[in-house]
């Protein structure tokens, strides 16, 4: 599966149904003159807007390395993620402050079918977009893809919340503070989904340390072809999103010649690149006889 192009599919297929949805559920808010309704529709239409961000950052990162950017330019994807967080974060905190103010000043709504058929709607449509975009996102180890399918879970989790809420107020009217107690919930589910996007993006920027899994398994493959204790050690991995590289060291009898140590460094570091995909350098130090 191409990332890229994958990439630009499911933002294409998030923004068509984003779109839709926050049109239906703006329109149902008004009519209702819910806030919680029209917080969850321009929850929706948030998700919209991160899908662009999803087609704009596989066209730059996509971009082939060059002079200034030898390792490439895939390093978009963390950049557009990290914007796509502030981004929830202003309207997660516009919604929170309007549901308190009709908190305060103790607005009643009145919701009719029209809203639960809605929501309903809308529930269903978020968790298959989000199934899509997760299946991809692993398929391709993408960052920003899994991105999009939080924002579609978060706005699945607000939707079916502002559901049972509106078929409680349906049958009793002593719940009047009701929508705005969904408003901020909806509010703190944007803040959720955007912290998560954050937290992840910049971590994978500040740099990760490579796996217990991944250091086992290539030392496995390693030992495939040199049954000698080489003592690997030191790794270091180095994520550009479209290209991997790591650095290692190894250590090899002191009175190895150079030539010899430099062949099988070469050959580890083939190893690492056919399995792994990931391109290796490694140093070489000296060891001891036992």
């Amino acid at each position: 599966m191409n990332k890229l192009k994958s990439q630009v599919t499911v933002g294409v297929v998030s923004v068509l149904f984003n779109v839709m949805l926050f049109g239906i559920k703006f329109w149902a808010g008004l009519v209702s003159g819910s806030i919680a309704l029209m917080a969850d529709a321009w929850h929706s239409l948030t998700d919209s807007f991160t899908s662009i961000f999803l087609i704009i950052s596989a066209k730059l990162s996509s971009r082939a390395p060059d002079r200034k950017h030898p390792f490439g330019h895939g390093r978009w994807e963390h950049i557009f993620s990290i914007f796509i967080a502030f981004v929830l974060g202003i309207v997660a905190y516009e919604f929170f402050t309007n549901s308190i103010e009709r908190l305060q000043d103790r607005e009643n709504v009145v919701f009719g079918t029209l809203a639960i058929v809605v929501i309903t709607v809308s529930v269903v449509v978020k968790v298959i977009l989000a199934q899509f975009a997760f299946y991809v996102g692993r398929k391709t180890d993408n960052a920003i893809v899994k991105a999009d399918g939080w924002q579609h879970c978060a706005d699945a989790l607000s939707s079916v919340v502002v559901l049972a809420g509106i078929i409680i107020t349906k049958f009793t009217a002593e719940f009047w503070w009701m929508d705005s107690a969904l408003g901020i919930f909806c509010a703190l589910a944007i803040f959720y989904a955007g912290f998560k996007i954050l937290k992840e993006s910049v971590s994978k920027l500040l740099g990760e340390e490579p796996s217990r899994e991944l250091i086992e398994k290539i030392n496995a493959e390693v030992k495939k072809v040199y049954s000698d204790d080489l003592q690997m050690h030191h790794f270091h991995l180095h994520n550009y999103v479209l290209q991997k590289e790591m650095t290692l060291h190894i250590r090899l009898l002191k009175n190895m010649t150079v030539e010899h140590s430099h062949k099988i460094a070469t050959a580890i570091e083939a190893i690492i690149r056919e399995h792994f995909d990931i391109a290796a350098t490694i140093h070489v130090e000296p060891m001891e006889k036992p």
